[in-house]
């Protein structure tokens, strides 16, 4: 059941830029937070974490030009996606998990057994025209 709401995607042009949003609910604050894409018929995957001591972690693709933050006095997660890409183009959702971020690579988070799987949003729709 979705508990977290995404906002901010759209259509872009290859390097232009997006911030994506999503708020959680104030219980979520201590919670490790991610961001996912999915392209269709493709396995979702981590794009950006971050953990309750603010450590962050990013897949290699978008390190350098992605940044992860969140807000808890706004209960708001972010995702500052710069210099976009064709290939960025995807449904882009945010997660919470109730323990630590997993210390395995990112791009496998989501299929870790029994971990991001209760607290998703709906996706937002990020396009890159070339």
């Amino acid at each position: 059941q979705a508990q977290l709401l995404e906002s901010g995607g759209g259509s872009v042009q290859a390097g232009g830029s997006l911030r994506l949003s999503c708020a959680y609910p104030e219980r979520h604050s201590s919670y490790c937070m991610a961001w996912f894409r999915q392209i269709p018929g493709k396995e979702r995957e981590g794009v950006a974490g971050i953990d309750n001591d603010n450590t962050k972690d990013y897949l290699d693709s978008v390190k350098g030009r992605f940044i992860i933050t969140k807000d808890n006095a706004k209960n708001t997660l972010y995702l500052q996606m710069n210099s976009l890409k064709p290939e960025d183009t995807a449904m882009y959702y945010c997660a919470t998990d109730p323990f630590l971020c997993p210390s395995a690579p990112i791009g496998t988070w989501y299929l870790i057994s029994d971990r991001f799987k209760n607290f998703w949003g709906q996706g937002t729709q990020v396009t890159v025209s070339s």
